[in-house]
């Protein structure tokens, strides 16, 4: 193993390779978060409503939870170069065929179904191979490889704009499909798998079986504890997302400018919080890490439940605080796997742990479209995410015993 040699350096400098290569891969996936600057272009260009733009990213997010377990289940068996390759195909022909679309099921169709199948494919094999090359610091690298997808619509904001203003919005979907795929496929060349020798020796049996995993995950009660905590993570950050400028603008009352450079504030927030908690988790251990983002949403929701017009200072604080959860928690879920479960068994317990993403995303469509039309003001949607931080802090506050596993 001192002799195995990665990017020319020693294994132990050279596996930091793979920390970029991961954040490549997770910069274009993460361009599912600049679904709003596509909306007014496509409404604008199929002439439909802008309750109707907002169902092909529902549908992407859906689709892409529900697809990670499944591919989670072949990353080992077909290696993390062809995983990672078939998922940036998928993707980018998504995004290259949402180009031709003409309405809205169409779009649902090829940014939906087929872009979030894609994304779902790729997602959490930078996140695997971090995790396996780095056992020493688990939280850091996939903290670090998972910063991409936060901090993405810092980079693909600003070229899609172009693109569009420059081609128009077909053809700048056609075009960032041809480059996702290809830089996707570029990083699929680089990633690998350490040998079995890099990993500490297993506390447990490995188990080959994906069926016999996922019963033997099933059957433990930190799975549970963790999918309902990472669900209500997921659920106020993914919430928060989807209506940061509109809070701004109808709450606050900001012009549309403002609110739109506080989205691009939040994404930073949203970035730095991955690396951030990967390390508070290897640090304090997810339990306490988890507890740390609960008291942020809590806050959060308290401060906007009490927000007015003006009280800019107040949105900014609040719902940065929102937007660094959701990427602490997209670091915490992933270690918390590796530290409560057997880590031979990753790939296919992380698949099953991140069904609660999707869960979160839709709950967080409801809420949020609920608190607006019942109540007429996106302040009530608040109330649900401070009561859901307290359950949050309770569950986690009694659970995340780690204990040898062979799950």
């Amino acid at each position: 193993m001192n002799e195995m040699r990665l990017f020319g350096l020693p294994a132990r400098q050279g596996r930091w390779g793979f920390i970029p290569l991961g954040i490549v891969a997770q910069l274009c996936l993460g361009t599912v978060y600049s679904w709003s600057i596509f909306r007014k272009p496509l409404e604008k260009a199929l002439a439909i409503k802008d309750t109707e733009s907002l169902l092909p990213f529902a549908v992407l997010l859906a689709v892409f939870a529900l697809v990670m377990p499944i591919a989670g289940r072949y990353i080992e068996r077909f290696g993390a170069r062809r995983v990672t390759a078939f998922g940036g195909l998928i993707t980018g022909l998504g995004y290259w065929l949402t180009g031709f679309a003409t309405n809205v099921p169409m779009l649902v169709l090829t940014y939906g179904l087929v872009a979030g199948a894609g994304v779902g494919i790729t997602y959490g094999v930078p996140l695997a191979v971090a995790a396996k090359w780095f056992p020493d610091r688990k939280g850091l690298a996939v903290g670090l490889t998972v910063v991409g997808f936060g901090l993405s619509p810092l980079l693909t904001v600003p070229f899609a704009k172009a693109l569009i203003t420059e081609y128009g919005i077909s053809k700048a979907f056609m075009i960032l499909g041809i480059t996702f795929a290809s830089l996707i496929c570029l990083v699929a060349t680089q990633l690998r798998f350490p040998p079995p020798s890099w990993l500490p020796n297993p506390t447990g049996p490995v188990n080959t079986s994906p069926a016999q995993a996922v019963e033997n995950l099933l059957a433990e009660p930190n799975f549970y504890a963790l999918w309902i905590c990472y669900t209500i993570g997921t659920l106020a950050g993914l919430m928060a997302i989807g209506i940061s400028a509109d809070v701004g603008k109808e709450v606050i009352k900001l012009d549309k400018e403002t609110a739109a450079t506080a989205v691009s504030i939040f994404a930073i927030f949203n970035g730095v919080g991955r690396p951030i908690f990967g390390w508070l988790t290897d640090r304090l251990k997810p339990r306490r890490a988890a507890i740390i983002s609960y008291v942020m949403i809590l806050i959060a929701s308290i401060v906007m439940i009490n927000a007015k017009s003006g009280q800019n200072l107040n949105y900014f604080f609040a719902f940065a605080l929102l937007w660094m959860s959701l990427g602490g928690w997209l670091a915490i879920a992933p270690t918390a796997t590796l530290s409560l479960f057997a880590p031979q068994n990753y790939t296919k317990n992380y698949g099953l742990v991140f069904t609660a993403y999707g869960v979160g995303a839709l709950a967080s469509a409801f809420i949020a479209a609920s608190a607006k039309s019942i109540f007429g003001s996106y302040t009530s949607a608040f109330y649900p995410t401070a009561v859901l931080a307290i359950v949050g802090i309770i569950i986690a506050s009694f659970t995340f015993q780690p204990k040898p596993k062979s799950s």
